[in-house]
């Protein structure tokens, strides 16, 4: 598989390392509750099809990649670099009943 660096071009698969699912993008807040760091750190789709996931390029230009890919096909469909993604803004803290 070749994955198209936005910084590098064309590349060897074997030159970034997968890291996992976009998911990990969105941390839960420091207070948020244990189910959902549970979810956050353990609990992964494993789907046949369309996926975005995380890649560094460890032997090229050091960069995070989120690239959207089929994991049945090993078609790759876009390659952005996280640090261009716009974060999400985090959800409004609650306040504490008085």
């Amino acid at each position: 598989m070749r994955i198209p660096c936005p910084l590098c071009g064309p590349r060897d698969r074997r030159e970034f390392y997968y890291y996992g699912s976009e998911d990990y993008l969105n941390r839960p807040a420091p207070d948020a509750p244990p189910e959902a760091w549970d979810s956050y750190l353990h609990l992964r789709d494993n789907p046949a099809g369309i996926t975005r996931d995380l890649w560094y390029h460890e032997t090229g230009c050091a960069s995070w990649l989120l690239i959207t890919r089929n994991t049945v096909t090993h078609e790759i469909r876009d390659v952005a670099l996280v640090a261009d993604r716009t974060a999400p803004k985090p959800a409004p803290r609650q306040r504490a009943a008085t």
